[in-house]
């Protein structure tokens, strides 16, 4: 496997990089409509976590037809189960359960605290300092960020308690499992590393959606199958191996703020897919921390 942690560590910007985060980014954000939507067929842990075991299958086979080995190192499973069950299953199962109390534009929102996460977590860990300028844009964009969650267009109500909690857990946990797949790379090829991770991760989530909820397949309209589809091709398939692609070739704080498009497309295709509230206050918000993104990536 051809990796490049040398120019990541040295905090150079790849455009390679930048590239995989775009996508990853993209696809991430439109996952938010498509999966509050697909609630209102099938229940959150069943649907995400049968898409990723689907998905995990997938890149196995795509692995394997490349050439690359599916074969883990004995030292290497608690790492690589740590790190699966913190970035994958963390996020696909808290996300899942956050969109039965909020709106798709306001979960996409509130994981915008993963570059707050990430930086605290990140500097103690790799040594990776914010500079001035890059703190400073950060914060322009929570700002911004704010502006979208404050107000009538969010309202912190008790009734919405379990979603906000929940969709910070699984910013949380993303945080970790990005750090610590810095501390120890994982030494496998990425389509190997992508289909293990994703599986590993999304087992549990699966597991317990078994046990928990009560998902059959004739509820499943021709939107509800091809809400999977996305969900397993694109969201589990393309998205993670862009992102761990994009973790190969740069700085974790980098590459954590370059989330912050996440929301911002899940805002924009939550107003246009489920019609969601798109005012001038949602514009002026998303036009600040796209420049705030611009700026830190600039520095």
């Amino acid at each position: 496997m051809t990796t490049v942690p040398n120019a990541a560590a040295r905090g150079r910007i790849s455009p390679l990089g930048l590239l995989f985060l775009v996508v990853t980014s993209v696809g991430w954000g439109l996952n938010f409509p498509i999966m509050k939507h697909l609630l209102t067929e099938w229940p959150p842990l069943t649907s995400r976590g049968l898409a990723g075991i689907a998905g995990a299958v997938a890149l196995g086979a795509i692995a394997v037809a490349r050439g690359q080995t599916l074969r883990v190192t004995p030292g290497m499973w608690s790492q690589l189960i740590l790190v699966s069950m913190l970035t994958i299953g963390g996020w696909v199962g808290f996300m899942g359960l956050a969109l039965l109390w909020l709106r798709a534009s306001d979960a996409a929102v509130l994981g915008i605290s993963i570059p707050l996460w990430v930086a605290l977590v990140a500097w103690p860990v790799l040594g990776e300092r914010l500079s001035a300028t890059r703190a400073v844009a950060l914060l322009i964009a929570l700002c911004g960020i704010a502006v979208l969650i404050g107000g009538a267009g969010f309202d912190a109500s008790v009734d919405k308690l379990p979603g906000i909690l929940c969709a910070l857990a699984g910013a949380i946990c993303v945080a970790l499992g990005t750090v610590l797949t810095k501390h120890f790379p994982l030494a496998m090829p990425p389509l190997s590393l992508a289909a293990w991770q994703v599986g590993l991760g999304c087992a549990p989530i699966a597991f317990a959606g078994f046990i928990f909820e009560n998902a059959h397949v004739d509820a499943l309209s021709f939107t509800g199958w091809a809400s999977m589809i996305y969900m397993t091709l694109v969201q589990f398939c393309v998205c993670y191996v862009c992102w761990f692609a994009a973790l190969e070739r740069l700085p974790a704080a980098t590459a954590s703020i370059g989330t912050l498009l996440v929301p911002v497309v899940g805002v924009l295709a939550a107003a246009a897919m489920l019609h969601e509230p798109l005012g001038l206050r949602e514009i002026i918000a998303l036009t600040v921390t796209l420049g705030s993104v611009a700026v830190a990536f600039r520095y």
